[in-house]
């Protein structure tokens, strides 16, 4: 059987040692019982309605419950076939080939050595499994059950000859016949017993939970000899049970009353619901395990859980919804860094976009004790599992590139807003998570501003509003701009993404030369040219305080630059126009790409109270012709380097990643759509040629 699981908690190889230590301990004929493997059953199947095909369907599906394949199956190989790898601090171990291939699968074993295996831990040679294999929790499995899967393994799984890989444990932990002891102290081989006091429902999903789910396994907490200090809800140590554990440096969140059965039906479904998505190995979980369980069986699993008393934050209450931006979220170093980097996904409110982004507040992950997975996330990315209701999978960059202390800055900031009163993040805590998991860091020369710097400047105040009259731009000047667009819309981050259109230096290259003027103009008359376009909307008064505060905070992005200076990454870059747009083909990569934040047509995205998330991308509320958005290849270089975001691992949005075809394609497409018209278009070019591709 297996030997390795992608989510075991690494400290958990130390009950080896403390297994070898009771071995030493051990004397005589003692020693020789212990260490001796249980015999093999003669096992007699159990009576079953089913015809083999009936078991065979009924086996698939308690692999599914068991979530088999996750574990044995290694990247890129054959289902089923083993290969794996689950790195530990003593070496790594790899998961065995459990296709019924009779040399080197299982092939060869009786319904008896399986059934050993499953709930003893113990090949059919006699050769003990580590505990990643979770035999303590199969050993609850039915008889029934258990004969289904051992039909389905030997008969609906194709056998692939694929030898085992020798593990890599050191001495003494590659001592196999140690975990003898290991399971003398801590393994106790008992069916599960259904209580009489809960209804059927209840009891289903305690049976999959303590079961065949195998829970525990990361949510419980360990002992002395890193065994589940409990495994079930039952004895002295049921209130532990479920109550959250850390696993290779992810918190495997308390599950305790955690949600309403509806939330948690959904989440197992989905891998999402109103309060989070899934991360780390429970992404996987998703894909290959739950949200293949039926309704019955999911709704089970939930009135479980639903009905163990907890203590954590949120047991029994609801999550209270996210209403307004934090106080301290343009006056603190973490708020600020928040607004640069998290706010396009996660908004400023902390709401997240319903079944794309996850919202923060109310999170359990944001609200958990262990901070470990929000680092973790933070430095190495994250990605949604794939479902069958969410196709797409939406992934978040690793942030590796910021400073530990700006990544404690930005993670406490989170956690006193909406995480409950959870503990701060410390530096050292992220420095000692960043030496652990060593991630990879953007190298790209292009360096992004930190908003943060901004409360070092004596005129903070007014820099920190002209950020804000950016990424807020039509929330904070109505009676400038005429739909629901702000200027970060196109210059992402605020204008601090590299090929964003980012204001790193522009202000150094003002005042010049404007073909579509036809004259030297000047910043203010930039700024306004985008009211005009973009925004479909009004100028700001030149000598207005909002004007200034714009332009003060392009002044202090413009740092060294000089007019003749090249800045890395300035503007959005260029797309050949010798490519040849199609037009269907851009109606498939839009409703595939696009459509998710900015409409099936093209309407935009908004919150649950009518706000705009995501601009449209044509119709009234979009961007009238005049805007360069609306010219098919100054579009397609911005979509070919920016869109869509959470498509990738690249910093900071995960943006960009469409082939220069499918951009053009889709530019053409959505550059073409009905827009507002633009009036002062008479006065655009009066002396240079227009562009080729102008709506005009």
């Amino acid at each position: 059987m297996h030997d390795g699981a992608p989510a075991i908690r690494k400290s958990r190889w130390r009950g080896l040692f403390a297994a070898a230590m009771v071995a030493a301990a051990a004397g005589g004929g003692v020693f020789w019982w212990i260490v001796t493997p249980p015999p093999v059953k003669d096992l007699t199947p159990p009576a079953m309605a089913s015809d083999e095909a009936g078991l065979i369907d009924r086996g698939r599906y308690v692999a599914e419950l068991g979530d088999c394949i996750a574990c044995h199956t290694a990247s890129g190989q054959a289902s089923m076939a083993g290969g794996r790898p689950l790195e530990t601090p003593f070496g790594v171990l790899y998961s065995t080939n459990i296709t019924p291939d009779p040399a080197t699968g299982i092939g060869g074993y009786s319904f008896g050595a399986f059934d050993r295996a499953m709930r003893q831990g113990v090949k059919a040679d006699g050769a003990h499994m580590y505990p990643a294999m979770p035999y303590p929790s199969y050993a609850k499995i039915s008889p029934e059950d258990m004969y289904a899967l051992y039909t389905y393994m030997m008969k609906g799984v194709a056998p692939v000859a694929h030898t085992n890989l020798p593990s890599g444990m050191g001495f003494p932990f590659n001592q196999r016949w140690a975990l003898a002891f290991w399971n003398f102290v801590f393994h106790a081989d008992r069916p599960f017993v259904a209580d009489a006091s809960q209804d059927e429902a209840w009891n289903r999903g305690a049976y999959l939970v303590e079961g065949l789910g195998h829970c525990g396994a990361c949510h419980t907490p360990r002992g002395i000899g890193f065994q589940e200090v409990a495994l079930s809800d039952k004895g002295s140590n049921g209130d532990r049970f479920l109550s959250g554990s850390k696993v290779e440096e992810w918190t495997a969140i308390n599950l305790r009353n955690l949600w309403t059965v509806a939330d948690t039906v959904e989440l197992l479904k989905t891998g999402q619901n109103r309060h989070a998505t899934v991360s780390g190995s429970m992404t996987e979980v998703i894909h290959n395990s739950t949200q293949h369980f039926t309704d019955a069986d999911l709704v089970a699993i939930a009135t479980y859980l639903k009905s163990l008393p907890s203590d954590h934050p949120y047991a029994g209450n609801p999550p209270p919804e996210p209403q307004e931006v934090p106080a301290a979220m343009f006056s603190t170093r973490g708020g600020l860094a928040y607004a640069q980097f998290c706010a396009d996904c996660h908004r400023l409110n902390g709401a997240g976009v319903a079944g794309i982004f996850p919202p923060l507040a109310g999170n359990p992950t944001v609200a958990a004790k262990d901070p470990s997975t929000l680092m973790h996330i933070t430095l190495t990315g994250w990605a949604t599992a794939e479902t069958a209701t969410h196709t797409r999978v939406f992934t978040m960059p690793g942030f590796a590139r910021l400073g530990d202390d700006e990544i404690a800055e930005v993670l406490s900031f989170v956690r006193s807003n909406w995480g409950a009163n959870a503990p701060a993040v410390t530096t050292a805590q992220v420095k000692t998570a960043r030496a652990t998991l060593d991630p990879k860091v953007d190298v790209r020369p292009f360096e992004t501003p930190r908003v943060a710097d901004i409360l070092r400047e004596p005129n903070a105040s007014q820099v920190v509003m002209g950020m804000r009259l950016n990424t807020e731009t039509h929330t904070l000047l109505p009676n400038n701009v005429g739909n629901v667009l702000n200027c970060s819309s196109c210059h992402l981050n605020a204008g601090t993404v590299a090929d964003g259109s980012p204001y790193v230096g522009v202000s150094a290259f003002f005042p010049s030369y404007a073909p579509r003027a036809g004259r030297v103009i000047t910043l203010e008359d930039r700024i306004n040219g985008c009211f005009f376009r973009s925004m479909n909307g009004k100028p700001l008064g030149k000598d207005s305080e909002e004007m200034k505060a714009m332009v003060a905070y392009f002044d202090w992005m413009k740092r060294e630059t000089k007019p003749e200076d090249k800045v890395e990454g300035r503007g959005v870059g260029k797309i050949s126009a010798s490519i040849k747009p199609d037009t269907e083909n851009g109606r498939k990569v839009y409703a595939e790409q696009c459509a998710a934040c900015h409409g099936a047509k093209g309407e935009g995205l908004k919150d649950a109270r009518g706000q705009s998330v995501y601009p449209p991308l044509w119709g009234e509320e979009s961007f009238n012709i005049g805007a360069g958005m609306a010219r098919t290849y100054t579009a397609a270089a911005f979509v070919k380097r920016n869109m869509p975001i959470g498509f990738h691992s690249g910093f900071p949005l995960g943006q960009g990643g469409l082939s220069d075809q499918d951009a053009v394609d889709v530019a053409e497409y959505f550059t073409h759509m009905p827009r507002p018209d633009f009036a002062a278009k008479v006065n655009d070019w009066p002396k240079d040629k227009r562009p080729a591709d102008a709506r005009y």
